[in-house]
Protein backbone atom coordinates (compact mmCIF):
# COMPACT_ATOMS: atom_id res chain seq x y z
CA UNK A 1 0.00 0.00 0.00
CA UNK A 2 1.52 3.39 -0.88
CA UNK A 3 1.92 5.20 1.63
CA UNK A 4 -0.10 9.12 2.70
CA UNK A 5 2.77 11.17 1.42
CA UNK A 6 3.39 8.92 -2.23
CA UNK A 7 -0.58 10.25 -2.76
CA UNK A 8 -0.07 13.86 -1.85
CA UNK A 9 3.49 14.59 -3.72
CA UNK A 10 1.33 12.74 -6.88
CA UNK A 11 -1.15 14.99 -6.66
CA UNK A 12 1.17 18.45 -5.99
CA UNK A 13 3.00 17.54 -9.38
CA UNK A 14 -0.07 16.69 -11.25
CA UNK A 15 -1.43 19.97 -9.98
CA UNK A 16 1.50 22.29 -10.27
CA UNK A 17 4.43 20.86 -12.35
CA UNK A 18 2.90 18.84 -15.03
CA UNK A 19 -0.25 21.40 -16.23
CA UNK A 20 2.91 23.95 -16.78
CA UNK A 21 5.22 21.29 -18.78
CA UNK A 22 3.91 22.03 -22.80
CA UNK A 23 4.67 25.68 -22.02
CA UNK A 24 8.30 25.34 -20.65
CA UNK A 25 10.49 25.77 -24.00
CA UNK A 26 13.22 27.78 -23.24
CA UNK A 27 15.57 25.53 -22.20
CA UNK A 28 17.46 28.20 -20.26
CA UNK A 29 14.69 29.36 -18.64
CA UNK A 30 13.67 25.96 -17.54
CA UNK A 31 17.32 25.30 -16.18
CA UNK A 32 17.33 28.26 -14.13
CA UNK A 33 14.35 27.44 -12.37
CA UNK A 34 14.57 23.77 -11.78
CA UNK A 35 18.40 24.97 -10.37
CA UNK A 36 16.53 27.52 -8.02
CA UNK A 37 14.57 25.32 -6.64
CA UNK A 38 17.42 22.90 -5.15
CA UNK A 39 17.43 22.56 -1.81
CA UNK A 40 20.31 22.24 0.61
CA UNK A 41 22.87 19.71 0.32
CA UNK A 42 21.77 17.28 2.53
CA UNK A 43 23.12 17.04 6.17
CA UNK A 44 25.95 15.05 7.13
CA UNK A 45 27.88 15.20 3.43
CA UNK A 46 30.57 16.55 1.91
CA UNK A 47 30.75 18.02 -1.33
CA UNK A 48 33.70 19.02 -3.34
CA UNK A 49 34.08 19.98 -7.09
CA UNK A 50 36.40 18.05 -9.03
CA UNK A 51 37.70 17.04 -12.43
CA UNK A 52 37.31 13.26 -12.92
CA UNK A 53 37.52 12.44 -16.96
CA UNK A 54 34.89 15.23 -17.03
CA UNK A 55 33.87 18.21 -14.46
CA UNK A 56 31.61 17.32 -11.25
CA UNK A 57 31.33 16.36 -7.68
CA UNK A 58 32.02 14.32 -5.37
CA UNK A 59 29.77 13.73 -2.30
CA UNK A 60 31.07 11.85 0.66
CA UNK A 61 30.86 11.17 4.45
CA UNK A 62 33.25 12.60 6.52
CA UNK A 63 36.30 10.03 6.92
CA UNK A 64 34.86 7.95 4.84
CA UNK A 65 37.52 5.17 4.08
CA UNK A 66 39.60 5.40 0.53
CA UNK A 67 38.85 1.65 -0.19
CA UNK A 68 35.31 1.96 0.14
CA UNK A 69 33.00 1.19 -3.18
CA UNK A 70 32.83 3.84 -5.98
CA UNK A 71 29.53 5.41 -7.65
CA UNK A 72 29.49 6.89 -11.34
CA UNK A 73 25.97 8.81 -10.60
CA UNK A 74 24.58 9.59 -14.17
CA UNK A 75 21.58 12.52 -13.17
CA UNK A 76 18.29 12.76 -15.42
CA UNK A 77 16.67 15.73 -16.93
CA UNK A 78 15.94 14.64 -20.49
CA UNK A 79 19.68 15.10 -21.65
CA UNK A 80 18.44 19.24 -21.18
CA UNK A 81 17.81 19.71 -17.74
CA UNK A 82 19.11 18.96 -13.81
CA UNK A 83 22.85 18.79 -12.71
CA UNK A 84 24.71 17.57 -10.15
CA UNK A 85 23.27 19.93 -7.43
CA UNK A 86 19.68 19.07 -8.35
CA UNK A 87 20.42 15.17 -7.63
CA UNK A 88 21.67 15.66 -3.64
CA UNK A 89 18.85 13.87 -2.56
CA UNK A 90 20.51 11.08 -4.41
CA UNK A 91 23.95 11.15 -3.73
CA UNK A 92 23.56 12.17 -0.56
CA UNK A 93 21.74 9.15 0.42
CA UNK A 94 24.29 7.14 -1.46
CA UNK A 95 26.68 8.89 -0.01
CA UNK A 96 25.51 8.13 3.49
CA UNK A 97 25.22 4.59 2.25
CA UNK A 98 28.59 3.67 2.28
CA UNK A 99 29.60 4.61 -1.39
CA UNK A 100 31.96 7.66 -2.55
CA UNK A 101 29.86 9.27 -5.18
CA UNK A 102 31.19 10.96 -8.09
CA UNK A 103 28.05 13.07 -10.22
CA UNK A 104 29.27 14.03 -13.57
CA UNK A 105 28.09 17.52 -14.95
CA UNK A 106 28.07 16.22 -18.53
CA UNK A 107 27.53 18.09 -21.22
CA UNK A 108 23.64 18.49 -22.39
CA UNK A 109 21.72 19.59 -25.20
CA UNK A 110 20.51 21.63 -27.18
CA UNK A 111 24.32 23.12 -26.98
CA UNK A 112 26.01 19.59 -27.12
CA UNK A 113 24.03 16.87 -28.44
CA UNK A 114 23.65 12.96 -28.70
CA UNK A 115 26.76 11.16 -28.20
CA UNK A 116 28.28 14.14 -26.04
CA UNK A 117 26.36 13.22 -22.90
CA UNK A 118 27.75 8.85 -23.46
CA UNK A 119 31.35 10.33 -24.11
CA UNK A 120 31.53 12.43 -20.99
CA UNK A 121 29.81 9.79 -18.95
CA UNK A 122 32.97 7.48 -20.63
CA UNK A 123 35.53 9.85 -19.72
CA UNK A 124 34.03 9.64 -16.14
CA UNK A 125 34.49 6.32 -16.10
CA UNK A 126 38.26 5.97 -17.57
CA UNK A 127 38.56 9.21 -14.88
CA UNK A 128 37.92 6.82 -11.88
CA UNK A 129 40.47 4.05 -13.52
CA UNK A 130 43.61 6.23 -13.89
CA UNK A 131 42.94 6.93 -10.31
CA UNK A 132 43.63 3.24 -9.55
CA UNK A 133 39.93 2.82 -8.66
CA UNK A 134 39.53 -1.23 -9.59
CA UNK A 135 36.66 -1.91 -12.02
CA UNK A 136 35.12 -4.04 -8.96
CA UNK A 137 34.88 -1.48 -7.05
CA UNK A 138 32.82 0.61 -9.28
CA UNK A 139 29.00 0.64 -9.86
CA UNK A 140 26.93 2.46 -11.93
CA UNK A 141 23.46 4.68 -10.85
CA UNK A 142 21.75 6.81 -12.69
CA UNK A 143 17.54 7.90 -13.15
CA UNK A 144 15.06 9.05 -16.30
CA UNK A 145 18.12 9.64 -18.69
CA UNK A 146 20.95 9.21 -16.29
CA UNK A 147 19.79 5.62 -16.56
CA UNK A 148 19.36 5.39 -19.83
CA UNK A 149 22.89 7.10 -19.85
CA UNK A 150 23.94 4.32 -17.36
CA UNK A 151 22.86 1.67 -20.12
CA UNK A 152 24.90 3.29 -22.59
CA UNK A 153 27.28 3.63 -20.84
CA UNK A 154 27.82 -0.25 -20.36
CA UNK A 155 27.08 -0.83 -23.58
CA UNK A 156 29.99 1.46 -25.28
CA UNK A 157 32.35 -0.17 -22.54
CA UNK A 158 31.36 -3.98 -23.84
CA UNK A 159 31.98 -3.18 -27.15
CA UNK A 160 35.49 -1.37 -26.59
CA UNK A 161 36.69 -4.47 -24.48
CA UNK A 162 36.81 -2.12 -21.38
CA UNK A 163 36.60 -3.76 -17.65
CA UNK A 164 33.04 -3.12 -16.49
CA UNK A 165 31.80 -1.78 -12.70
CA UNK A 166 30.32 -4.74 -10.44
CA UNK A 167 27.19 -3.42 -10.85
CA UNK A 168 24.34 -0.97 -12.37
CA UNK A 169 21.03 0.61 -10.78
CA UNK A 170 18.49 2.16 -13.11
CA UNK A 171 15.86 4.58 -11.33
CA UNK A 172 12.96 5.36 -13.58
CA UNK A 173 15.63 5.20 -16.92
CA UNK A 174 14.21 6.05 -20.16
CA UNK A 175 15.88 3.59 -22.68
CA UNK A 176 13.63 4.39 -25.27
CA UNK A 177 13.76 7.75 -27.22
CA UNK A 178 12.20 6.46 -29.92
CA UNK A 179 8.84 6.45 -27.43
CA UNK A 180 7.42 3.40 -28.61
CA UNK A 181 6.05 1.45 -25.20
CA UNK A 182 3.05 1.12 -25.17
CA UNK A 183 2.69 2.48 -21.44
CA UNK A 184 3.86 6.74 -23.24
CA UNK A 185 -0.23 6.65 -24.43
CA UNK A 186 -1.55 3.99 -21.45
CA UNK A 187 -0.26 5.93 -18.89
CA UNK A 188 -0.55 9.44 -20.44
CA UNK A 189 -3.28 10.70 -17.69
CA UNK A 190 -1.72 8.47 -14.54
CA UNK A 191 1.64 9.91 -14.89
CA UNK A 192 2.14 12.79 -12.27
CA UNK A 193 4.65 14.51 -13.91
CA UNK A 194 5.97 13.32 -17.31
CA UNK A 195 3.90 13.51 -20.96
CA UNK A 196 4.98 12.30 -24.44
CA UNK A 197 4.98 15.90 -25.47
CA UNK A 198 8.12 16.77 -23.15
CA UNK A 199 9.55 13.57 -23.98
CA UNK A 200 9.43 14.00 -27.63
CA UNK A 201 10.77 17.35 -27.77
CA UNK A 202 13.55 16.30 -25.10
CA UNK A 203 14.96 13.70 -27.94
CA UNK A 204 14.67 15.83 -30.28
CA UNK A 205 17.24 18.67 -28.88
CA UNK A 206 19.56 15.37 -28.01
CA UNK A 207 19.04 13.70 -30.80
CA UNK A 208 19.46 16.24 -33.75
CA UNK A 209 17.65 14.48 -36.38
CA UNK A 210 19.57 11.25 -35.33
CA UNK A 211 17.97 7.55 -35.64
CA UNK A 212 16.58 7.45 -32.09
CA UNK A 213 16.93 3.53 -32.51
CA UNK A 214 20.47 3.54 -31.97
CA UNK A 215 21.64 1.71 -28.92
CA UNK A 216 24.03 4.44 -27.52
CA UNK A 217 21.08 6.68 -27.75
CA UNK A 218 18.21 3.58 -27.04
CA UNK A 219 20.01 1.20 -25.23
CA UNK A 220 16.46 -0.73 -25.12
CA UNK A 221 17.57 -1.70 -29.16
CA UNK A 222 20.77 -3.08 -28.18
CA UNK A 223 21.26 -7.17 -27.80
CA UNK A 224 22.52 -6.84 -24.10
CA UNK A 225 24.81 -9.19 -23.63
CA UNK A 226 27.54 -9.33 -21.02
CA UNK A 227 26.06 -6.87 -18.64
CA UNK A 228 26.83 -6.46 -15.29
CA UNK A 229 24.23 -7.28 -12.12
CA UNK A 230 21.60 -4.46 -13.15
CA UNK A 231 18.63 -3.49 -10.89
CA UNK A 232 15.40 -1.35 -11.62
CA UNK A 233 12.90 0.66 -9.77
CA UNK A 234 10.11 2.13 -11.54
CA UNK A 235 6.50 3.18 -11.27
CA UNK A 236 3.60 1.82 -12.22
CA UNK A 237 2.16 4.35 -13.47
CA UNK A 238 4.63 6.23 -15.24
CA UNK A 239 4.70 6.78 -19.10
CA UNK A 240 7.75 5.20 -18.95
CA UNK A 241 7.21 2.28 -17.03
CA UNK A 242 7.65 0.08 -20.66
CA UNK A 243 10.77 1.44 -20.94
CA UNK A 244 11.99 -0.42 -17.73
CA UNK A 245 9.98 -3.99 -18.30
CA UNK A 246 11.24 -4.01 -21.91
CA UNK A 247 14.45 -3.91 -21.04
CA UNK A 248 14.63 -5.72 -18.27
CA UNK A 249 13.23 -8.53 -20.87
CA UNK A 250 16.14 -8.08 -22.71
CA UNK A 251 18.82 -8.33 -20.12
CA UNK A 252 17.05 -11.48 -18.61
CA UNK A 253 16.97 -13.21 -22.59
CA UNK A 254 20.41 -12.34 -22.39
CA UNK A 255 21.36 -13.91 -19.71
CA UNK A 256 22.74 -11.61 -17.09
CA UNK A 257 20.92 -11.04 -13.94
CA UNK A 258 18.31 -8.34 -13.69
CA UNK A 259 15.79 -7.36 -10.79
CA UNK A 260 12.71 -4.85 -11.19
CA UNK A 261 10.46 -3.29 -9.12
CA UNK A 262 7.21 -1.58 -10.08
CA UNK A 263 6.01 1.02 -7.17
CA UNK A 264 2.46 1.78 -6.76
CA UNK A 265 1.27 5.18 -6.97
CA UNK A 266 4.90 6.94 -6.66
CA UNK A 267 5.68 9.53 -9.35
CA UNK A 268 9.11 9.44 -12.15
CA UNK A 269 12.38 9.51 -10.14
CA UNK A 270 10.36 9.47 -6.77
CA UNK A 271 13.46 8.90 -5.06
CA UNK A 272 14.47 12.21 -5.30
CA UNK A 273 11.56 13.13 -2.45
CA UNK A 274 13.36 10.60 0.00
CA UNK A 275 13.60 12.99 3.02
CA UNK A 276 9.97 12.91 3.18
CA UNK A 277 8.95 9.79 0.99
CA UNK A 278 9.40 6.83 2.99
CA UNK A 279 8.71 4.89 -0.38
CA UNK A 280 12.04 7.36 -2.17
CA UNK A 281 14.05 6.18 1.18
CA UNK A 282 12.76 2.30 0.67
CA UNK A 283 13.93 2.42 -2.76
CA UNK A 284 17.34 3.70 -2.55
CA UNK A 285 18.34 1.29 0.78
CA UNK A 286 17.26 -1.81 -1.33
CA UNK A 287 19.49 -0.18 -4.68
CA UNK A 288 22.27 0.23 -1.71
CA UNK A 289 21.81 -3.16 -0.51
CA UNK A 290 22.09 -4.82 -4.09
CA UNK A 291 24.93 -2.95 -5.32
CA UNK A 292 27.27 -3.26 -1.97
CA UNK A 293 26.00 -6.87 -2.21
CA UNK A 294 27.68 -7.37 -5.79
CA UNK A 295 30.44 -4.91 -5.16
CA UNK A 296 31.13 -7.88 -2.39
CA UNK A 297 30.92 -10.60 -4.48
CA UNK A 298 33.26 -9.37 -7.30
CA UNK A 299 36.05 -8.65 -5.09
CA UNK A 300 35.64 -11.70 -2.87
Amino acid sequence: MASWQAHGIDAGLRLFVKRRLPQDVDVVKVRARIEKMAGRPPKGVRISQARVGCLGEWVEVPGISADAPVMLYLHGGGYVVCSPRTHRPITGFFAHAGFRVFCPDYRMAPENPFPTAVDDALSAYEGLLSRGVQPDDIVVAGDSAGGGLTMALLIALRDRNRPMPAAAALLSPWTDLALTGKSIRKNARRDAYLNEEGAAKSAELYLRGKDPRMPLASPLYDDLHNMPPVIIHVGGREILRDDSTRLAERIRAAGSEIVISIWPVVPHVWQIFNRILPEGRQSLAQIADFLHKHVRTRAA
